[in-house]
């Protein structure tokens, strides 16, 4: 398959997290391309975030690199650095292993829409340096960080 109708792939509102840490990235809309298309090797979402919402939580990978490209709008990048604006046009890269975290937050007044690229491993690890998270793919699903599951939403 090489045309994919964005149109048809269907849209993922919100967040997977526990509660209550699902609640900043309300209204969140994902659109997996790279699964629409049957890629295996690195994920593409399609990403619409509005006003006020956040990417995801303040986050890093130890064995998955991360690209995102703006399409529309203007997104904060939140980092260990502090806050850069990233506007339509302009990309932010988060290398594995690199014990950064980070997220976006639309502080703006309009819905915001990027690419967001990822490659899948099995092995990856994902910290969260500003909350009592942790997530392993193998095991999937967020554990406290003492390894204590939440409980599923």
């Amino acid at each position: 398959m090489a045309k994919i109708d964005v149109k048809t792939v269907p849209v993922r509102e919100g967040s997977g997290y526990p509660a209550p840490f699902h609640e900043l990235a309300h209204g969140r809309r994902k659109q997996a391309l790279g699964d629409a298309g049957g890629l295996r090797d690195f994920g593409v979402n399609l990403v619409t975030l509005p006003p006020g919402a956040w990417s995801s939580q303040r986050h890093w990978h130890a064995a998955e690199d991360e690209f995102v490209y703006v399409l529309a709008g203007t997104l904060t990048l939140v980092s260990d650095a502090g806050e850069t604006p990233v506007a339509a046009g302009e990309c932010a890269a988060f290398p594995k292993g690199v014990a950064d975290g980070h997220h976006f937050i639309n502080k703006g007044t309009v819905p915001a829409v990027y690419l967001e690229v990822g490659s899948r491993r099995d092995d990856d690890v994902c910290h969260y340096p500003d909350i009592d998270m942790h997530f392993e793919t193998s095991a999937g699903w967020y554990t406290r960080k003492d390894g204590t599951p939440y409980p599923r939403r």
